[in-house]
């Protein structure tokens, strides 16, 4: 039988049911292991991995090698990204998830600053460097896994499943930590269980590999193979031929990222250090959020087909800049103002994450855009995300709760200029 007719039959057997479950089940499980660590970063590791001593430095101590990921990211966008052009998405993902399945499970076997000092913040640095690594290799592949295989009407929708396990993986994760201060001692926690979350991770990641191993490679980069498009190195075709839709598009998607980590890494650490909840109803606000985070996400993937992504992400943007005002009042008004924020500011990650990868991998063409999305989407995360929760923590102790409002405001003001400086055949194709 000719190798056509082989690519033919897999890729009959390979339903759009398969495809988007492929693309899903990869990002929660690699947004669960990234979830797992933000939690225990924010209640765990400060008395695990530092000594005893002031509890504010030991906490800003953890939020430091939580960002050491987001610095890890673009390189991951870089390497898996090369291959994810040259060689093909499935291969490159199928990496990728190893890559952060392994960090993560390491993780759970690390041993604490008890045992072995300064050695121990060293090498979870090195296992949260190996997370980015592979989420940084993940995010791009996935997203081009659904929108390479959808109708161009379709886009929207296809490119909104593999952002739907950002969400999953979060409900996963604050799940797994409350059954956890449900059922064990805060001994028992301390002592072991906090290696749980990391080592069972190890289960997800066999099914992520059974499912990714199913599919075949896209249409579209079938089509590039085909017709000898690939180019040699795709990293400087994105810096030399598409610079400015790198820089607007890292930009545009930088509050997408400060928003989803103060309304959950940097609000799990505020309501417990500042608001005295306990880490049970703290966990149970953000599963709440959660929700509303997953809700939204496939309405704004429909709604971004038929008004345009550019249009959604403005209005989406400017509502976010409306929204920064009330979150000072709603940090101070206890469990039910943290209820609210963690609902309304994670309802609002919904309507924007849904369809920004879609809108990031739309301007680049299929030679490069593994590299391009990738590398876009992971300077967001820079920018964004890999200092929120420490610049947040920095600005209550320093400044009062009205500045993490103003931080967010300005925020919104620089994303909402890049994406009026896209046009719409850039991001809404």
């Amino acid at each position: 039988m000719s190798t056509v007719t082989i690519e033919r039959n897999i890729d009959h057997q390979n339903s759009i049911t398969q495809i988007l479950l492929a693309s899903m089940i990869g990002t929660t499980i690699e947004f669960f292991d990234f979830y797992v660590f933000a939690t225990a970063a924010a209640l765990l590791f400060p008395v695990l991995f530092f000594p005893k001593g002031d509890p504010t430095v030991a906490l800003l101590s953890s939020f430091a090698i939580f960002s050491a990921a987001f610095f890890a990211r673009p390189l991951g966008s870089i390497i898996f990204g090369h291959y994810g052009d040259k060689l093909g998405r499935k291969v490159t993902l199928v990496a990728a998830l190893l890559t952060m399945g392994i960090s993560t499970v390491l993780i759970g076997f690390l041993p604490t600053y008890e045992t072995i000092g300064w050695y121990a913040p060293l090498l979870l640095t090195l296992c949260r460097f190996g997370q980015g690594l592979g989420l940084g290799g993940e995010w791009g592949g996935a997203v081009l896994l659904a929108t390479e295989n959808a109708p161009r009407e379709k886009r929207g929708w296809y490119a909104m499943f593999p952002q739907l396990g950002a969400p999953a993986g979060l409900i996963l994760s604050a799940g797994t930590f409350w059954f956890m201060w449900n059922f064990l001692s805060e001994s028992q926690r301390f002592e072991w269980g906090w290696r749980i979350p990391f080592i069972a991770s190890i289960i997800l990641v066999i099914i992520g590999l059974w499912v990714r191993l199913s599919i075949s490679e896209t249409p579209e980069f079938k089509k590039a193979v085909e017709h000898a498009e690939r180019v040699k190195v795709p990293l400087i075709d994105v810096f030399v031929k598409y610079p400015r839709a790198l820089f607007l598009g890292s930009f545009a998607g930088m509050t997408t990222f400060v928003l989803f980590y103060l309304c959950s890494a940097y609000l799990l650490s505020y309501s417990t250090h500042h608001l005295n909840l306990t880490f049970g109803q703290a966990l149970e606000i953000q599963m709440v959020g959660a929700v509303f985070f997953g809700l939204l996400i496939p309405f704004s993937g429909k709604i971004s087909d038929r008004i345009g992504r550019r249009t959604l992400m403005i209005w989406v943007t400017i509502f976010i800049g409306l929204f920064s005002f009330s979150m000072p009042y709603l940090l101070d008004a206890g469990v039910f103002g943290s209820f609210i924020l963690s609902a309304v500011g994670l309802g609002l990650m919904g309507l924007t994450y849904g369809p920004i990868g879609a809108a990031l991998a739309s301007p680049f063409p299929t030679t490069i855009r593994y590299t391009g999305a990738s590398m876009t989407f992971n300077l967001a995360g820079i920018v964004g995300a890999s200092f929120a929760p420490y610049i947040a923590e920095t600005l209550v102790q320093n400044f009062g709760t009205a500045y993490i409002g103003y931080y967010l405001l300005l925020c919104s003001f620089i994303s909402l200029t890049c994406f009026v400086g896209f046009t719409d055949k850039e991001i809404s194709r």
